[in-house]
């Protein structure tokens, strides 16, 4: 008699275009970011292009004080939601640990402080408390405009977005799957990036709508 076969992934795929991650409990990924070893030098802080402070973060999800984890990933990556989703992980290549087995899982710990920051209320607007008055102009909302945007604004400059698309996000939203990551992620953090003071201008595109000497 043939056995019946457990629900494979592939089954649950054909029921939506939902993300595909599977979530880890906090136990899990505590586990995990104790796995993270005091390395005299610690590669992960070469692989990862943003200089993120992965053997910090980790030591403080270890000991379960994950408020104290998104302010010291927020100090380095503005969009932790985006890029514990969607970054290829150099970082994972380069743990030590990886020498002789697996390494760290740092991107899962990264999504879930991001995750659990959003979670709890602890990922504010935090507008400057005095402005420059000085405007910059940033042509395009994808990724990097979106960091630049806010990384302007944070200097205390009034900082305006141009956008040639209907919605704000570029790459993002356009060029990235719902299965790797969901709308709903974008259009929370771009709330909080307009509470903070930026303006969004989409449906314009800068040298044809709006000459770039404007």
């Amino acid at each position: 008699v043939r056995e019946t076969p457990a629900r494979r992934p592939v089954d649950l795929r054909l029921k939506d275009w939902k993300e595909v991650y599977e979530e880890f409990s906090q136990d899990t990924l505590q586990v995990q970011a104790s796995r993270c070893m005091d390395c005299g030098i610690p590669f992960c802080h070469n692989g990862c292009p943003l200089g993120n402070l992965i053997p910090e973060w980790n030591d403080l999800v270890f000991r379960g004080r994950w408020s104290d984890g998104i302010e010291r990933l927020h100090a380095t990556n503005n969009f932790p939601e985006f890029t514990g989703r969607l970054c290829p992980a150099p970082c994972e290549e380069a743990c030590v640990l990886g020498i002789n087995e697996d390494p760290v899982s740092i991107e899962n710990i990264e999504k879930h402080i991001a995750e659990t920051a959003f979670a709890k209320g602890w990922v504010i607007a935090t507008p400057p408390e005095t402005r420059t008055g000085k405007k910059v102009a940033v042509v395009g909302s994808g990724p990097a405009g979106l960091a630049a945007a806010q990384q302007l604004n944070r200097a205390g400059h009034l900082v305006t977005v141009f956008e040639r698309d209907e919605k704000p996000g570029g790459l993002l939203r356009y060029g990235i799957p719902d299965f790797k990551m969901e709308k709903h992620v974008i259009d929370r953090r771009l709330e909080i990036l307009e509470e903070e003071g930026i303006e969004f201008r989409c449906g314009v595109h800068v040298g044809k709508d709006v000459a770039a000497t404007d």
